[in-house]
C-alpha cells in the first residue's frame, strides 16, 4: 500500500505534530510507502517521508500567534501526489492543506481516511467565547468529513462526538495512542535543570505542558494555584508551578500568578522537554477539549503522576487512582483538594509516578503505527468499505 497523509501541522510544537512526525519515522523503520505532505513556514524533518511546500500565503493565526494560517501551493501538492500515486489518502487536519488532500482523493477516486485530532467546535467556542463559532465549525466538520470512508478517533468519547455530527460507528475506528518511549523516560531526570529558572531543588514542581489558552481550562488552574500553594505552605512544602508552552492566555496567566511561585519556560521540545517531565514531581492537565492529550502519556512514561479532567480523551490513558487522578473538570474545590494533597504527600506521588512507567509501556508508537497502517490497508482490501 502507498499511503499519503496531508496535514496542516507538522513543524508546530504540539502533540499532534509530534505524533505525525513519529509516525513518519516509524514508516521509515518499517519500510512502508508513506508520504506526509504539508505547507508551512516552520522547519520540518528532512527525511524522505516528509514533503513541505512553501506556502503561497501565510499569516499568524488570530488569537494564537504561535500558529500560522496558510494558503498552500495546490499545484505543487497535487503534482507530488500524482508522482507518489497513493492507494489511500489520509487527511490529518481539516485545514487548507487537508482540503487539498480531500479534494485530490475525491477527484482521483481514491479512498479517503482521516483522524479527528482536535475538537475544533469546542476549541473555537472556548477560544473566542462565542457559541456561534462552535455551531458554524460543527457544520463545516460535517461537510468536510462526509466523503471519508474511515474516520479515526483519538478516544472513545470523541466517537460519541462524531456520532452527534451525524457519522455512523461503522465508519469509525479508534486510533490507538502511542509515544516514542525511548524519548520520554526517567533517565532524563536532572534536579539541576531547575537552577536555570530559580527554583529550589527541594521544592515540589507541578508541571503543565501544552497550549496556554482558555480552551485548555487554564483559567481554572490559574484560579486554584494560589490556594494550592497556601495549603502546601501550611504543611511546610514549597510548591512551584511550571507552565511550558505559549498561547493567547500566557500574558494574563503570568500577570495573575506573579508572586505565586509560577514560572513560564516557553516552548520546549526534544531532550529539553523530556528533562522537564522527568525532573518534575507531578503533572496537571485540566483541559476539557482534548481528544487525547499526548502530554499525559509522556508524563507517565517519565515517571510522574498526572491529574486530568473527566472530559475529553486524556482520562482514557490514565489508570485512575494508580498512575494519577481523574477529576470533575468544573469542580474547582476537587482540584484544589487533589492537587494540594498530592503536592504534600511525597509517598503517594512517588508510588503513582513509579506505577506510570510500566503503564505507559502499553502505548508504544510502533504498536500505534501498525494498527494505523492496518486500518488503511482494510480500505483497499475490503470492497464494501470503498463503496460506503
Amino acid at each position: 500500500m502507498r499511503l499519503m497523509l496531508f496535514t496542516d501541522t507538522l513543524g508546530d510544537v504540539n502533540g499532534v505534530s509530534r505524533f505525525i512526525r513519529n509516525m513518519g519515522h516509524e514508516s521509515l523503520a518499517a519500510g512502508r510507502e508513506f508520504l506526509i505532505a504539508t505547507s508551512t513556514r516552520f522547519e520540518v524533518p528532512d527525511d524522505p517521508c516528509f514533503y513541505n511546500v512553501a506556502p503561497k500565503f501565510a499569516m499568524k493565526m488570530p488569537k494564537y500567534a504561535e500558529l500560522d494560517m496558510v494558503i498552500p501551493r495546490k499545484a505543487d501538492l497535487v503534482r507530488r501526489a500524482d508522482e507518489f500515486r497513493p492507494d489511500v489518502v489520509h487527511v490529518s487536519t481539516p485545514g487548507s492543506v487537508g482540503k487539498v488532500g480531500r479534494d485530490y482523493a475525491k477527484k482521483r477516486g481514491i479512498p479517503i481516511a482521516g483522524v479527528y485530532h482536535t475538537d475544533f467546535p469546542a476549541y473555537l467556542e472556548h477560544l473566542f467565547h462565542d457559541e456561534m463559532y462552535g455551531t458554524v465549525t460543527a457544520q463545516y466538520m460535517k461537510f468536510f468529513y462526509k466523503p471519508f470512508k474511515l474516520i479515526l478517533s483519538r478516544s472513545e468519547q470523541y466517537m460519541e462526538s462524531l456520532e452527534k455530527l451525524g457519522f455512523s460507528r461503522d465508519r469509525m475506528a479508534k486510533l490507538e495512542p502511542g509515544i516514542k518511549l525511548d524519548d520520554f523516560d526517567t533517565k532524563h531526570k536532572d534536579a539541576g535543570v531547575w537552577d536555570e529558572y530559580g527554583l529550589p531543588r527541594d521544592s515540589v514542581k507541578v508541571l503543565y505542558v501544552g497550549r496556554i489558552s482558555t480552551e485548555k481550562n487554564l483559567p481554572m488552574l490559574t484560579a486554584i494555584w494560589p490556594q494550592v500553594r497556601e495549603r502546601a505552605k501550611a504543611a511546610a512544602v514549597d510548591a512551584r508551578l511550571v507552565v511550558v508552552g505559549g498561547g493567547p492566555y500566557l500574558d494574563e496567566m503570568k500577570s495573575t500568578l506573579g508572586g505565586h511561585g509560577a514560572v513560564f519556560p516557553g516552548f520546549k521540545h526534544g531532550t529539553e522537554l523530556a528533562t522537564l517531565y522527568a525532573s518534575a514531581d507531578m503533572f496537571v492537565f485540566p483541559s476539557l477539549t482534548d481528544t487525547l492529550g499526548q502530554v499525559v502519556l509522556e508524563s507517565q512514561a517519565s515517571g510522574i503522576p498526572v491529574i486530568v479532567a473527566d472530559q475529553g480523551g486524556p482520562k482514557e490513558v490514565v489508570d485512575d487512582g494508580r498512575t494519577g487522578l481523574v477529576l470533575p473538570g468544573h469542580r474547582t474545590e476537587a482540584w484544589v483538594d487533589a492537587v494540594s494533597d498530592l503536592v504534600i504527600d511525597h509517598d503517594k506521588r512517588k508510588a503513582m509516578g513509579a506505577a506510570g512507567v510500566p503503564w505507559a509501556q502499553n502505548f508504544s508508537i510502533s504498536a500505534s503505527f501498525e494498527k494505523f497502517w492496518a486500518a488503511h490497508e482494510a480500505l483497499i482490501e475490503t470492497p464494501e468499505l470503498q463503496t460506503a
